[in-house]
Order: C-alpha cells, then structure tokens, then sequence
C-alpha cells in the first residue's frame, strides 16, 4: 500500500512509518518544510495548502498531526492552536483526499479518548456519547472536521486514542527517572481509571485498521485499563522499585495549570476498545504488567 503519513516525526508516526516501511508499505510524509525527496509532501494547514498533486495514487492516509496537548499551559490562545491545529489540518487533508482521482480507500484520523470527559467508574465504550469539557469539545470539532472523506465515500475511522505507553516518549517517558528512583507514586487519590496502551500495540493497531472493515469511532486502549494506582504500583514492579510516594493534586496544578492537569491527570476514563476486539485485532499487551515487562526489559538490554 502507499500511505500519506501526518505527524510522523513524533513517537506514533515515526514508530508507524518504520513499521510500514519494514512491511513493504511506502510511505508518503506531509511535511511543512519544502521535501526532501519523492516520499515527501508539502502542506501548511495554517496556510490551506496542500500538494495534491504529489498525494496521487496513495491508497490511504494516517493523519496523526496536531498542537501536543500539554506543550504548554492552557491560555486562551493556546486552547485555540490545539484545536485549530487538529480541526484544520483534518479538514485540509479529507478536502484533498476526497478529490483525488483514483480516490484513496480509506482515512484514519487522530483522535483521543478525551472525547468522553470524566467518567469516574462508568465503563465507556465507542457507544458512550461525548462528555463536558475543553477536550470534549476539540474532539467532536476534530472528527467532525474529516466529514469531507466521508462524503466522498472513503473509509474514515477515528483513532481514539488513550494513554501510549512507551520509555521513548509520552507521559512514561517523564516520569520513569522518578520511578527509577523510587520517588514514583499516585497522583492525586489515584483512583481516577487510565485508559492506557502500549505504543506496540497502538502501531499494530493503526495498520490493522488500514485494512478492517472499521469506521467511525475506534477506542485504541488496551482491553484491561486500571486505576492511576494500579499502573504505579505496575511500574514500580516493573522497576523494582517502592512506588508509593503519593504525589498531591495540587503538585501537577502549579506546573501545568489546573484545567490542564486534571484533564491529562485526574479525568476518569475506563475505557474498552469495544470496536477494536470485534475487529479481530490481536493485543500484543493486553495486561499493563506484561507490558511494562517488555519496555523495562527492552531499555535495559539497549
């Protein structure tokens, strides 16, 4: 297959990109900056640009391109780069995609988990309808954005994303030193539900997906979440190490902001990936222990 790539410099993309690669897809990046070869397209969402032309003959797209969500504190002007930065790149992308002759077979787009807000307990599914809040609503406006791919006829699936665990990058990522020191421990009261998966599975997803008969709302979670308390206590036996330093709501607030922290740290989210299961996806880690084995284990052996 030929697939237009966004965002394949971060830690799915380019994870995605090799997987591809090394499967015998090509791969075509968008990227701002002028190509540096034939595998390489130019767009400018801010602009409203895109090299269609050099999009022909691609049979999907992964569009995985947005503002990082906890790059900065939440001031008005930064909540609205995020969701611009999702609303339009997607509609730039679906628009040009959906006038292309032939036209490609399928779009997965970005999404996230936080399209369902706050759910304490609840189980949530691709069922659950969305929920309050900043994230709730960048979320329904990021979907909605794609609908020019799904007037054309293409395949549009949406991949709701939850917390991608992996050493190289991501929420793991910054906190593994504090755990390595055994200073890790649960945020706030803990109990709050982490939809987590790992960035494997997250890859194997998405190139399962180019070719399921899957649209609409995907939940890419792993299909046994646990609490912020379990996966402390997950790491730090993963580590070796105590994991029980308990970390105050308040700590997280004054670096991130307070809408910003609970959102990433405090919203409840135990989610199933209902829709992925009955596709018949096979999790490489379908228990946060042996996930973690395997990452603590690998960045051991490098």
């Amino acid at each position: 297959m030929e697939i237009a790539l966004t965002g394949s410099s971060g830690l799915i993309g380019s994870a995605l990109a090799a997987r591809l690669r090394s499967e015998g897809h090509r791969v075509r990046s968008l990227v701002r900056r002028p190509p540096s070869g034939p595998d390489e397209v130019r767009w400018d969402p801010d602009a409203g640009t895109i090299d269609a032309e050099a999009l022909g003959g691609i049979d999907g797209a992964v569009h995985l391109a947005g503002e990082p969500i906890a790059a900065k504190r939440w001031s008005a002007a930064q909540k609205d780069r995020i969701k611009r930065s999702r609303t339009d790149g997607t509609r730039l992308l679906a628009t040009a995609m959906a006038a292309l002759e032939p036209r490609p077979s399928v779009l997965l787009s970005g999404s996230a988990v936080g399209y369902y807000g706050d759910r304490g307990d609840a189980v949530v599914t691709e069922a659950t309808p969305p929920g309050d809040g900043f994230l709730a609503g960048v979320v329904e406006a990021w979907e909605a954005a794609a609908q020019p791919a799904i007037d054309a006829g293409i395949r549009t699936a949406f991949l709701r994303t939850g917390i991608v665990l992996s050493p190289d990058g991501g929420a793991m990522a910054k906190t593994l030193p504090l755990f390595k020191l055994g200073l890790g421990g649960p945020i706030g009261s803990g109990r709050q539900w982490w939809p987590w998966i790992s960035l494997d599975d997250e890859v194997g997803a998405i190139v399962h997906l180019l070719t399921a008969d899957v649209a609409g709302p995907v939940n890419l979670t792993a299909p046994n979440p646990v609490t912020n308390a379990g996966y402390t206590k997950a790491l730090g036996r993963a580590l070796h190490r105590p994991a029980v330093l308990p970390v105050p709501a308040f700590g997280p607030r004054l670096v991130l902001g307070r809408e910003l922290a609970d959102a990433l740290l405090g919203d409840s989210l135990r989610v199933e990936p209902a829709g992925l299961v009955a596709s018949g996806y096979a999790f490489r880690h379908a228990h946060l222990d042996d996930a973690l084995a395997s990452m603590v284990g690998r960045r051991h052996r490098e």
